[in-house]
């Protein structure tokens, strides 16, 4: 107990500010305000005016200063969550941990949450130290203090064009260095996915973990199995699309997050070109992430999980199991393992299926079914991941090709293509393959039941 109390003081000790805070004007911190979001200066402007302090915080101001684009801004205010929401047309308070409120602006949401006060030690707290709620408000430089990297604890006033900087944070930022606030292990145990956005940051950043805040991750890495499945699955996204995935997975691997994270990564990767095929494919989703494209978390760990889905089909085919069948059953004992640790969302895994599914009748499609597959709504998820199987040459290259073609024409084009296709593989002239559809169509063309 007594040496649990040191480490506190210690820890709060050196996560205040050693010389008050620094002022940072624009020509030192180089944030371009016309990169800031209008709407998020307007949330600063209207409490300005209301008498409040307002400020953009956390990522947007990280991401600013290293030239990259914020995919949100928050703001921090001394106002409190009552006082906030009625300046606004659109706002809600949210939150149960620690309430906060969101200004909706159409389809952005600027997320405003009060200056935090420092931990008393009386936080409504689980058996590891994880804090469930915590709504206490404080001041700015205790808010400062509870922020959990140096990096992050950064505030931004548009109106003077000044960063604010409590914890040396920008010198870190400059230096690519993920340095945490206070005692690590103590943060980490407060929040386990701290851990996670630590080497998030980290390949983010192409940056380093300074040695304190890195070597507690690996002892402590059980803790994230106490993380809600949801906000669990909300991180493993962030991390997997943040534009360096393959780099966050190997930091998870080296320090043993996996294990709670993506369990089956060690065996994929054990399979036979199972990891050019998870490099593969997080390359691609990178590519989308920096050219400003959406990703779909269903293709994605679609893709992740294809090695052994793949490899239970195979096997259940070879024991006699139909096709079709064996690859339900493939797919349903891989999520159902996987989702023992990542709770993934059942729409996303109906998904997986389709894009799964749809692999098999690429390969045995008639004219038919090709029209029917062409309607389905993962039809273009499912030709893109065929492109992927080519490209990992699990597919003939000049196929995949071909239904990716399908999939960019237009209706008129589709049916001249899905007519060539018929008659190459059935050995006859278009024309006449067009001329056998058709007869069906016509009473007196019809076989006799005794022809059936």
């Amino acid at each position: 107990m007594l040496k649990e109390t040191i480490k506190n003081f210690v820890g709060r000790l050196f996560s205040s500010p050693a010389r008050g805070p620094e002022r940072l004007p624009r020509e030192k911190h180089g944030i371009d305000r016309r990169n800031v979001s209008r709407h998020a200066i307007k949330v600063c402007e209207v409490l300005r005016h209301e008498g409040f302090d307002a400020y953009i915080v956390g990522g947007a101001v990280r991401d600013l200063i290293v030239g990259l684009e914020p995919k949100d801004f928050d703001v921090a205010t001394n106002a409190t969550p009552n006082q906030i929401r009625p300046l606004f047309r659109r706002a809600r308070i949210i939150g149960k941990r620690f309430q906060l409120v969101h200004v909706v602006f159409g389809q952005e949401i600027i997320e405003t949450s009060t200056f935090r006060a420092n931990a008393a030690g009386d936080e409504d707290t689980d058996e590891h130290g994880r804090i469930l709620r915590d709504n206490l408000f404080g001041s700015q430089e205790e808010d400062a203090a509870r922020r959990d990297f140096t990096l992050n604890a950064l505030y931004y006033d548009p109106i003077n064009e000044e960063v604010i900087d409590y914890h040396r944070g920008v010198s870190d930022l400059k230096k690519r260095v993920v340095r945490m606030i206070g005692d690590p292990e103590q943060r980490y145990r407060e929040d386990p996915v701290r851990m996670l956005r630590a080497l998030r940051f980290a390949a983010k950043l192409n940056g380093t973990i300074d040695p304190a805040t890195r070597e507690p991750i690996a002892r402590l890495a059980p803790l994230i199995e106490n993380v809600p499945a949801s906000r669990l699955f909300d991180e493993i996204l962030k991390l997997l699309t943040c534009g360096h995935a393959m780099d966050c997975l190997r930091h998870l691997q080296a320090v043993g997050l996996h294990q709670g994270l993506l369990p089956l990564i060690d065996l994929i990767f054990e399979e036979d070109g199972g990891e050019q095929f998870v490099e593969l494919a997080l390359a691609r989703t990178d590519a989308r992430v920096r050219s400003g494209k959406t990703i779909s978390p269903s293709f994605l760990f679609a893709a992740l999980l294809w090695k052994l889905v793949n490899k239970r089909w195979q096997e259940l085919c070879a024991s006699g199991e139909h096709s079709a069948q064996a690859l339900m059953m493939a797919a349903d004992s891989v999520v159902e393992e996987q989702t023992r640790k990542l709770a993934i969302q059942r729409r996303f895994q109906a998904d997986m299926r389709e894009i799964w599914f749809m692999q098999a009748r690429f390969e045995r499609a008639n004219a038919k079914a090709i029209w029917r597959m062409a309607e389905q709504p993962r039809f273009r998820a499912a030709v893109d991941f065929l492109q992927l199987r080519a490209e990992a040459r699990e597919v003939d290259s000049v196929q995949a090709q071909w239904w990716m073609d399908l999939a960019n024409a237009d209706d008129a084009t589709r049916g001249e293509m899905i007519e060539a296709y018929q008659a190459q593989n059935r050995g006859r002239a278009p024309a006449g393959a067009g001329k056998r559809r058709r007869g069906p169509r016509r009473r007196q063309a019809r076989p006799a039941p005794s022809q059936a």
